[in-house]
This record gives structure tokens, C-alpha cells and sequence, in this order.
């Protein structure tokens, strides 16, 4: 990993707060007083003044943004943003568009920064999330009692939007803060919560959320669901066996799994669930479960769910490549042997069996490349007569993989 050479860079993306010109570090103020190009939203190019810069609008569709700016290579351009660039901004898209030796960044005060301080709360005790120009059901599993959450918002829309979602979950009582225009002259407070979300703000605003949960808050974990979390039609995989299948699966930040049989998506959206940005592809050609698997994902918060009406190892062609693969359903040597050949190095595959044709695929692949084959068994106290005795499920047998590099 090398660090950016600063001599070769040609675009400056700076960070510039609500007392715009007055609160930017002298570099910085030089840098937008000496371009020739700034670009920004309307609210940016507000807050500049003495630049006789050509001034550029976020082009429009979005996506046009890199073409844009790279067409202005050659001269002194500044890229005026909200706060931290690198933070929920624009920042880590630039970089996916440019040589990270053609920018430096000079970042401000972010949001985040600024609700924590207004509030006294501190910030490695805070989750920071964003859902502008993302579902707001993504924040749904950061929910829980005595969590503290600051939240980027997409509009105006954004607080009642929000507290329906803490509400369905019993957390009515929690208090919401919306907090505007901090550090300027227009500076706004507005207090409210989940039962009674915070009126007329504006557009523009961090919103402040403290989880109480009431008598019926959901608790959930992160992964580790109750089985009765999900709609399903009874072939699912069961939560202390999907427990097992997580930790060998290991998700980890923006990695990609293909849930393959995705049923109900329970395996699929615990994988989301369980670390930042991670991606689920999901297999299901029944379309109940489809609907079923985009209604968990929806209500249980990894809204990003990709559902893919086509069966394996068909329906695997062109996908992304995986970090990690789980079969639960149509276990066949075809489908074994295509997801092993398009994991990524150091993917995991992870598959399951429960007749005793497909137990005997992961027999066969044991016994060819390895890995781990287990038998699962899991009994649960129930009912017998007046009585309570153990009833057990049926096992699993699970056969995991790892690829070498």
C-alpha cells in the first residue's frame, strides 16, 4: 500500500461547512479561490463567494460525474462537498474513478460530528448510518434498546418514515432529534419521537435517534434469527444449523455470497445482516419463496436482497464473483462443482443435505477435495402427553470448503 504522492494531484475535494468560506482552513480557502473549476450542489456553490471559478452541478444522471470531471483534467479543480468527504459523501466514488494519487481530500467537520457534540454523546458509543438515496430499512438491524443512532437522511420525509420503523418494532418511546443547518446562522433543533417524529424540517438534516424499547420490543441479534422472524413455508433453514453455516461462512465487509436455493432468504439476509455493505445473491426459482425471501429482507433490514428467478448452475452464469457459496436446496455434483469453480480464492462453500442422495454428493466431494464433513443433529424439549421429552429434528449433514489460492 503506497500513499498518495500530493505533487501528482490535480483534483482538490473539499469539505465546507454551513459557515462556508469563513470556517475552511487557509489552504483550502486558497485552493477555491484559485479555481478554475467548482463543482457542488446548489447549496455549495451558496456558500462560496470572490471565485471567478466556472461553476459545474452535479451532472445529472449521477453516474455521469466521473466523465464529467475528468473532462476538466488540466486545470485547478475543486470538488466542494458536505463535511467529511470520505464519510457517507462522494469521496469513496471518486476514488473508484480516478487515481487516488489525482486527489487530495480536505475534509471539515462531518454531521456526525457536529449532532455528537450538540447532543454530548460520544461517538465511538454511536452507530452512524445513512439511508440517503438508500432504504431506510437497512438501519432496521442496528435496533435495540439503549442504542444510540445518528442518521443521514434523504429528505424531509425521512423522521416519519424512520419512527414507522421503529414503531412496527416496539420502540415508540425512543426520542428523535433532528438536527439542521448545524454551525450556521440557520441553525435547527427539532425534537420529537418514534410516536411523535419531529415536524417541518428541512430537507437537509442529521436525525438523532435513543432505542427504548417498550413491553413488545423486538430484540434481535445479528445473526442467530428465531425461526418465526422469517415467513416461510416450512423449508427453511432452521436457526441453530443456519448458525453453524454462518460462522463457516464467514461474512466479512462488502463480500458477496450466492445463496443457492434461497427459500425464505434466511441464510442470505443474515449474511447482510451480519457485517457492512455485504451482498447477497439468492437462487430460488419458486416464485412463493421469492416473494417470501424479498418481504424477510425487506421487514428483517438488508432491503439489498438480489433475488434471481432461475435454477442452478444455470443461473450462476454472469453473476458476480462470490466470497462465499451456500447450497441448501438442489444439491447435485453440477451445482457443487460450478460454485467451487467460481468462488474467488479463499472462498468458502458451505452445503447442506438432509436425503440421503444429496448426502451422498457431499460424501463424494469429502471424500475428493476435503474440507470438513459433519452431521448435525438438534433435539427440543416439547410436549409428550403430560409430559415434556426431547423430539428431534432431522439432521443435516453439512460439508464446508474452503479454496486455496
Amino acid at each position: 500500500m503506497s500513499v498518495p504522492d500530493r505533487a501528482l494531484a490535480w483534483l482538490h475535494v473539499i469539505g465546507i461547512g454551513e459557515d462556508g468560506m469563513a470556517g475552511l482552513a487557509p489552504a483550502a480557502r486558497r485552493l477555491v479561490e484559485d479555481a478554475q473549476v467548482i463543482v457542488g450542489g446548489d447549496r455549495h456553490h451558496d456558500l462560496i463567494v470572490n471565485t471567478m471559478a466556472e461553476r459545474m452541478a452535479w451532472p445529472s444522471p449521477f453516474d455521469a460525474m466521473i466523465d464529467t470531471i475528468r473532462a476538466q483534467k488540466g486545470k485547478r479543480v475543486v470538488v466542494l462537498v458536505t463535511g467529511d468527504p470520505l464519510w457517507y459523501s462522494v469521496g469513496a466514488r471518486l476514488l473508484k474513478g480516478f487515481d487516488p494519487h489525482e486527489i487530495v481530500f480536505h475534509p471539515q467537520l462531518s454531521a456526525f460530528q457536529l449532532a455528537a457534540c450538540r447532543l454530548g454523546w460520544s461517538i465511538p458509543d454511536v452507530e452512524t448510518l445513512t439511508v440517503h438515496g438508500r432504504a431506510a430499512e437497512q438501519i432496521v438491524p442496528f435496533f435495540a434498546p439503549g442504542a444510540r443512532l445518528l442518521v443521514l437522511t434523504r429528505d424531509a420525509t425521512s423522521p416519519a418514515t424512520i419512527a414507522a420503523l421503529l414503531r412496527d418494532r416496539g420502540y415508540g418511546a425512543s426520542p428523535m432529534t433532528a438536527l439542521a443547518a448545524m454551525g450556521g446562522a440557520d441553525e435547527r433543533i427539532v425534537a420529537g419521537s418514534a410516536d411523535q417524529p419531529p415536524e417541518n424540517v428541512p430537507d437537509f438534516h442529521t436525525l438523532a435517534i435513543e432505542c427504548i424499547g417498550g413491553a413488545g420490543a423486538v430484540i434481535h441479534p445479528r445473526t442467530g434469527l428465531p425461526d418465526e422472524a422469517f415467513t416461510h413455508d416450512g423449508k427453511m433453514t432452521k436457526r441453530t444449523v443456519r448458525a453453524v453455516a454462518l460462522a463457516k461462512l464467514a461474512p466479512h465487509r462488502g463480500a458477496v455470497l450466492w445463496d443457492v436455493g434461497a427459500g425464505c432468504g434466511s441464510v442470505g439476509i443474515e449474511w447482510m445482516r451480519a457485517a457492512p455493505e455485504a451482498r447477497a445473491i439468492g437462487i430460488e426459482p419458486n416464485a412463493e419463496r421469492r416473494a417470501m425471501a424479498a418481504q424477510n429482507a425487506l421487514v428483517l433490514g438488508a432491503p439489498k436482497l438480489e433475488l434471481v428467478d432461475a435454477e442452478a448452475p444455470a443461473a450462476l452464469e454472469g453473476l458476480d464473483a462470490p466470497d462465499a457459496v451456500f447450497v441448501g436446496g438442489g444439491v447435485n455434483r453440477a451445482v457443487i462443482g460450478a460454485c467451487m469453480v467460481a468462488l474467488k480464492p479463499l472462498g468458502r462453500l458451505v452445503a447442506h443435505a438432509v436425503t440421503l442422495e444429496s448426502e451422498s454428493v457431499l460424501q463424494a466431494a469429502y471424500g475428493e477435495f476435503g474440507g470438513e464433513l459433519q452431521r448435525i443433529s438438534v433435539e427440543s424439549a416439547s410436549p409428550v402427553g403430560p409430559y415434556k421429552g426431547w423430539r428431534p429434528a432431522m439432521p443435516v449433514t453439512q460439508w464446508s470448503w474452503v479454496k486455496k489460492p
